[in-house]
């Protein structure tokens, strides 16, 4: 594992997809973008701030679909993966992040893990099976704001009152422990899920999250079905490490 990252709980490696990159998948993104928007119209315009499910069939066609296959499973992209997750990283979901409709939304502190675990369950998962986001800024933008270190260790005083709300603490307060990470076009961000963060609203941000995960039952409950791909796209990637691993881990705990 990279040391940086296994300090800090997250890694920023610099322009590492080229503008030509990028614009092809700008693309695609936006496409999907456009469709999710027209068909959520209501969330979109009340609260969201990301979307899900991007390899899904609902949103894009099949050649899209191939294309975001293949640029996950390049062999550019996994190798950084696996610096990080071992050699048997499981993809798990893909989300978009933008900025919210209501300019007077403001950005939260949270761990991803307090969403559907107990606080006693959310330290234990400090030691267990990682969860790690490797975020693609599409546009320069203010990027998130992250408290390093704390990927293994359990919040301060302060930090616990502020992203649970106690003790007359708004989630949104700052932190005398957050590291603001701003971002441009082509960075790619590598960060723990289990760590405390927060995005910074700003610059009609959007930002593709792909997240892989170690492949365990209580993880890979989470993984979409639809969102893999079939062997006709596998036998097409130059590194289908992940999704191998993310569809044998299905087929296994589907018994």
């Amino acid at each position: 594992m990279n040391d940086d990252y296994k300090k800090s709980g997250y890694l920023v490696l610099k322009s590492f997809f080229s503008e030509t990159e990028l614009y092809a998948l700008r693309q695609v993104v936006a496409h999907f973008h456009k469709e999710w928007k027209l068909q959520n119209a209501q969330f979109y315009a009340e609260s969201a701030i990301n979307s899900a499910y991007l390899t899904a069939k609902k949103y894009l066609k099949d050649p899209e679909r191939e294309y975001l296959f293949r640029f996950i499973g390049s062999a550019k992209l996994m190798t950084i993966v696996t610096s990080i997750m071992g050699e048997r990283p499981a993809f798990m979901n893909t989300q978009l992040f933008f900025d919210p409709v209501n300019k007077a939304q403001r950005n939260y502190w949270h761990r991803d893990t307090q969403y559907h675990l107990s606080v006693e369950q959310q330290k234990q998962a400090l030691s267990g099976p990682k969860v790690v986001h490797f975020r693609i800024p599409l546009f320069d933008e203010p990027g998130v704001e992250l408290i390093p270190g704390s990927h293994k260790r359990w919040d301060s005083e302060e930090e616990l009152d502020v992203r649970l709300e106690q003790n007359g603490r708004k989630n949104d307060d700052r932190l005398s422990s957050g590291v603001a990470v701003p971002l441009h076009a082509g960075d790619l961000l590598i960060f723990s899920a289990t760590m405390i963060h927060r995005g910074i609203y700003g610059r009609d941000r959007l930002s593709l999250d792909i997240l892989f995960c170690d492949p365990v039952p209580e993880l890979m409950k989470f993984v979409d079905d639809s969102c893999l791909p079939g062997p006709e796209i596998i036998e097409k990637l130059e590194n289908a490490v992940a999704f191998e691993c993310a569809l044998a881990s299905k087929t296994k705990n589907s018994y």
